[in-house]
């Protein structure tokens, strides 16, 4: 079993800021994470949402919660908001590469645990 990311430090920390350069174009874009909640209370939607700016506009990727629950089926614990952020993260890293700029991304459940695996999370 992978280990755990810890929920240390101050949220906005929780993934470093990073670049990402498109395939297509090389466009350059600049990526920073900001937070997570809970999707259900703001959006009505089953989803862990996580809030990034790019190039200075906010950008959400919400995470399928049935991925999350799925995950812990597997794995037997549970993922940390940390790692949930990481996640988001290469989502995002992916979607930016193929210059798939969106102000929302809904991330259905088999791409969160295809994430999860690769990213040796659980």
């Amino acid at each position: 079993m992978a280990a755990v990311l810890p929920n240390s430090g101050a949220m906005a920390e929780f993934v470093g800021a990073f670049d990402v350069a498109s395939k297509l174009t090389d466009q350059l874009y600049h990526c920073r994470f900001s937070h997570l909640w809970n999707g259900v209370a703001t959006r009505h939607s089953d989803t862990i949402d996580t809030k990034f700016f790019v190039d200075g506009r906010g950008v959400v990727v919400g995470l399928a919660h049935t991925a999350f629950v799925e995950s812990r089926q597997r794995s037997g614990r549970d993922l940390t908001d940390r790692e949930a952020s990481f996640v988001a993260a290469e989502f995002l890293r992916d979607r930016l590469e193929q210059e798939d700029e969106r102000p929302l991304y809904d991330v259905p459940e088999a791409d969160v645990l295809r994430l999860i695996k690769s990213l040796g999370i659980c």
